[in-house]
């Protein structure tokens, strides 16, 4: 209980559309009330129906209420059933459209920022389950669970009213199917549900990951080991899945057993109450048979129950999306030139963490400058650069261009950051669709130009479509530091006075990267640079460098008064370059 209440405390995605769909909901609990209640209904007129012909053969007249009252119950039945599946197919699609959309804004608005946060088959993941365990959840568990425990309280209220012993005797019997099953169904197999969710999980990250690095796979010749890397989580779900259906025969064999002693005990309690007279024995029958429709609701109980813990995880993934995301900030626009980037006081610390990942930063940055950032994996540069483009706020501090928050600059955000990164996306289309991303309203000969400048033409021209060349998924059909060039062009049709690279190079071999740093910072001579690198290839292109080190800066200054007041830094730049001589770097 008080984990359910965790996870619903801060819930955004669940609870909200409870409410706003609750005259809708409270219609489909009633159908499916009225759905078994007309199948006991039709089973207990029906027991009455049978005795009380066999009393009376001879006479119509004496069945004829019960006659009519069967037909009128078994076309109860049917239609509420039917109205009930259209009503809560209707709800759970209403709120299931409600979640796709929320989630499409959320993963738009913060595409960035989900790309550092969540590898590939995180986001599959949540895209192919979780808003589809969410949907169950309703259908599932929440549903089935208030209509048993509806019909639960009906049967025992109803019992106790003839007779307080036997409704008490109903309240413990059927209280072990309702109460005690489920508790122990999910203490069992709803960790077996769980688990198979973890494997699943995994299984998306893990193939994700392994397809992107297939070539590696099949070069190195460890195409078997490709394939068992597969083959394993596959058989750990089958076994799972083996384990929950035995599980599952016990528990509908236990549940069988309990309505056969429920029976037992209604027969018993008939026997000694409606054997006064032929005509009160006529009951016996109708209390013992109604008793029967309602065993399918309650194995729903624990079945709906036991999927609870993946659905928990379900609605706890979805809800994360919402955290370390930016606030709604009132959007204003720029209405001068870029002239400073300032950071001030900056610090940021994750929600779920225990340290700053940046921590008290300042420095400002004006146009044309160059800035380099280094440091080791986990200084906080990545951190940095989502504040810097306001995909995070900081906790403490501001970053501000031109005196303005960049957290309210987002709706002219392209046109102050154009971002090269490792592994910059080209879609599944042409050349020319590709770049003209940097400016939809750019002609053909613009784009063009922009290819031409980053020294792709001859290469572009001498394909057979030319600029119409399919680049395939990726940008398959290009090398890496083709792909590079292609964004770069994009980049410079885009004309954003702030150039973000995020270690464009970290994929290249030596003699590409040399070539391709050296055509970008020519290209954006005129641009306001901040270069996250991991090494000092090309360090002698911008004008400061900053070392990140636990979320501070450690060093700063120009490249060459590093070289000449810092061993650390001379000692890195001498082995990236492989030189030792001073006089490399000046």
């Amino acid at each position: 209980m008080k984990r359910l209440r965790k996870t619903f405390a801060n819930d955004t995605w669940v609870m909200p559309y409870l409410r706003k769909y609750k005259g809708l909901l409270t219609l489909v609990l009633f159908l499916g009330f009225m759905t078994f209640f007309s199948g006991g209904a039709l089973m207990f007129n029906s027991g009455y129906l049978i005795s009380e012909a066999a009393r009376q053969p001879t006479s119509i007249i004496y069945i004829y209420v019960p006659v009519v009252l069967a037909r009128a119950f078994g076309i109860a039945r049917p239609s509420f059933r039917y109205v009930e599946r259209l009503t809560s197919h209707n709800w759970v699609l209403k709120i299931v459209s409600d979640f796709r959309k929320k989630l499409y804004e959320s993963v738009e608005k913060k595409a960035s920022a989900i790309q550092r946060s969540h590898q590939t088959g995180d986001i599959l993941s949540i895209l192919a389950d979780d808003i589809e365990h969410i949907e169950n959840l309703y259908l599932r568990t929440v549903f089935p669970m208030v209509i048993g425990w509806l019909l639960y309280l009906f049967i025992v209220i109803g019992i106790g009213a003839l007779n307080w012993v036997v409704g008490l005797l109903m309240l413990l019997l059927l209280g072990v199917i309702v109460v005690i099953l489920p508790l122990a169904s999910v203490a069992t197999n709803g960790t077996r549900e769980y688990r198979q969710h973890q494997i699943q999980h995994s299984f998306y990250t893990n193939l994700t990951d392994e397809v992107l690095g297939l070539g590696d796979w099949l070069i190195s010749g460890r195409y078997t080991d490709f394939m068992n890397l597969q083959k394993k989580p596959i058989k750990e779900i089958a076994e799972l899945r083996r384990k929950d259906h035995f599980y599952q025969w016990w528990r509908s064999f236990f549940v069988q057993f309990i309505v056969l002693l429920t029976t037992v005990t209604l027969l018993i309690w008939g026997a000694y109450s409606f054997t006064a007279s032929k005509s009160l024995a006529n009951w016996v029958a109708a209390f013992a048979l109604a008793i029967f429709p309602a065993v399918s609701p309650f194995l729903n109980i624990s079945q709906g129950a036991s999927e609870w813990p993946v659905y928990r995880r379900s609605i706890e993934r979805v809800n994360q999306l919402d955290q370390n995301q930016v606030k709604p900030v009132k959007q204003t626009t720029l209405t001068e030139p870029f002239k400073s980037l300032s950071i001030d006081r900056v610090s940021f610390r994750y929600p779920d963490g225990n340290r700053d990942i940046v921590k008290d930063i300042s420095m400002t940055i004006h146009p044309g400058e160059k800035v380099a950032l280094l440091g080791p994996s986990g200084t906080g540069k990545s951190t940095l650069l989502k504040l810097l483009v306001g995909d995070l706020l900081p906790n403490q501090g501001h970053i501000m261009i031109n005196g303005k928050d960049v957290a309210g600059l987002q709706e002219v955000r392209s046109a102050l950051f154009g971002i090269l990164d490792q592994q910059p996306y080209l879609f599944d289309t042409t050349v020319m669709n590709n770049v003209r991303l940097g400016n939809v309203n750019a002609s053909d000969d613009d784009v063009k130009q922009a290819i031409a400048a980053v020294g792709l033409k001859a290469l572009i021209e001498s394909l057979p479509d030319q600029y119409d060349t399919q680049v395939q998924e990726a940008g398959s059909r290009f090398s890496g530091g083709e792909r590079q060039r292609l964004s770069l062009a994009r980049i410079l049709l885009q004309d954003a006075p702030i150039i973000i690279l995020d270690e464009p190079t970290v994929s290249l071999d030596p003699i590409t990267e040399k070539k391709l740093l050296d055509e970008v910072f020519n290209l954006l001579h005129d641009k306001t640079i901040i270069w996250v690198t991991h090494h000092l290839a090309g360090i002698n292109h911008v004008d400061q460098v900053r070392f990140l080190e636990n979320g501070h800066f450690d060093m700063q200054g120009t490249p060459q008064e590093l070289y000449r007041t810092q061993p650390r830094f001379r000692s890195l730049y001498d082995l990236d370059r492989g030189k030792t001589a001073e006089s490399a770097i000046e």
